[in-house]
């Protein structure tokens, strides 16, 4: 068993214990741990097993893809619809930063399994790429490994999704912080694969200083990577073709959400924040710290706003008043645009 693995494990016999055991189910594939269909992608990738489990007191799957390109088994957690009884569309949503390898995820920081559990929709929730930027390495680094998660993401995860899903093929993409970039290109080389994508406290630009350091800071400062294992060093072409800003036409088309806070502190920067649980020491990182980075990602999304707008590109934007870089925002973000997905997966 992987490191990464064996940590998902701990996470959801942690959680098994806080949210109880498993609520009944009515899906073939909760019910059977057997996929609906299988297929495999282009390169080879292919589903290895499915295990049920409770993670936010809801029931979910556990999806473990073998990667081709990074040659491992990747944990892929997913939110069934609440009815299966027809084929449905998906919204691929990533953690941030960490991953969701850390104890920083979606099912763990917000309510949003429970948000899904009455939405006819499959979530899919990676569980890996933690500091990559969800993107393709030029080549491995001795900390952070093989990393090719945007050919995972775009070209293996989703035949083998549709297929042991039974899913429609329509797909939504959404993420947060260092992903909250990630979707926006990701979307723009996979043109075609998503309808609508929605991004949360990102930093849209990655090839001009400020945003370079931006990138830096995430993978080298926190993640003790090295960007130019990443997209080579600071000239290298590969940033500008990483620049959701730059390749902004690559969003028309799509049904987009784009938020931010302003850094100043604001309703989930409290000491009754369950995050914060009366720490004076964490609430004040979360302030200080969560502000200085939330008002870089409100420089940068504003400079998207406008790039945007140049290009006659809509989209729907919520600039909060305040916010730090913190998960109570993100999770109402995600409720927020929640009518912006549904409408891009039809539903």
């Amino acid at each position: 068993m992987s490191g990464k693995i064996a940590a998902l494990a701990v996470t959801v016999m942690a959680l098994q214990s806080i949210h109880g055991g498993y609520t009944a189910s009515a899906d073939p594939v909760l019910d059977s741990d057997e996929p609906i269909a299988r297929a495999a992608a282009a390169d080879g990738s292919t589903l290895t097993r499915i295990e049920s489990m409770t993670l936010g007191g809801v029931q979910v799957a556990a999806l473990y893809v073998h990667s081709t390109a990074m040659d491992r088994e990747i944990p892929v957690i997913v939110s069934r619809p609440k009815d299966t009884s027809v084929p449905r569309s998906t919204l691929y949503l990533l953690n941030g930063a960490g991953g969701g390898e850390d104890s920083a995820a979606w099912w763990s920081k917000t309510d949003a399994m429970k948000f899904f559990s009455d939405k006819n929709v499959n979530v899919v929730i990676p569980v890996g790429g933690k500091w990559s930027y969800y993107t393709d390495w030029k080549q491995d680094d001795p900390v952070l490994g093989a990393n090719k998660w945007e050919t995972f993401l775009t070209k293996e995860l989703p035949p083998v999704v549709d297929a042991a899903l039974g899913t429609n093929g329509v797909n939504s993409l959404a993420g947060i912080s260092s992903s909250g970039t990630s979707v926006l290109q990701l979307a723009i080389n996979s043109k075609g694969l998503y309808r609508g994508v929605a991004a949360y406290s990102g930093c849209a630009q990655t090839s001009d200083p400020i945003g370079q350091q931006f990138v830096k800071l995430t993978v080298e400062t926190w993640g003790k990577g090295n960007t130019e294992n990443m997209w080579g060093p600071a000239n290298d072409p590969a940033w500008a073709a990483n620049d959701p800003y730059v390749h902004a036409e690559g969003l028309r088309g799509l049904d987009l959400y784009i938020s931010t806070g302003s850094g100043l502190p604001g309703p989930h920067d409290t000491l009754d924040n369950s995050d914060i649980n009366g720490q004076p020491d964490v609430l004040a990182n979360q302030i200080v710290t969560g502000g200085i980075i939330e008002s870089a990602t409100n420089y940068c999304t504003h400079n998207l706003a406008n790039r945007l707008n140049d290009l006659a590109i809509p989209a729907t934007y919520n600039f909060r008043e305040t916010g730090s870089h913190s998960w109570g925002y993100w999770e109402d973000d995600l409720k927020d645009s929640w009518p912006v997905l549904a409408n891009s997966l039809g539903g």
